[in-house]
């Protein structure tokens, strides 16, 4: 089953035609509002693409906290 997402406003205008391998192979600074500095800083915790950053397991784990927080009440 073929599945469409529109990602544009999320990502650097250089990567809105990019296939996902591409975008997941591509350095954080792929993502809106991520510049070359946010890169050095990344890769300063091993994270050098955008597949590291949304496998890490700290940004997994604030995500989901803040997913929860929703929720809560």
């Amino acid at each position: 089953m073929a599945v469409s997402v529109e990602l544009g406003k999320a990502l650097d205008k250089a990567y809105e035609n990019s296939t996902l391998d591409e975008i997941l192979a591509a350095p954080p600074s792929a993502l809106a509002g991520l510049t070359d500095k946010h890169n050095e800083l990344l890769a300063q915790l091993g994270i050098k693409t955008v597949r590291d950053l949304g496998s890490n397991k700290f940004f997994a784990a604030a995500g989901v906290l803040v997913a929860l927080s929703g929720k809560a009440g």
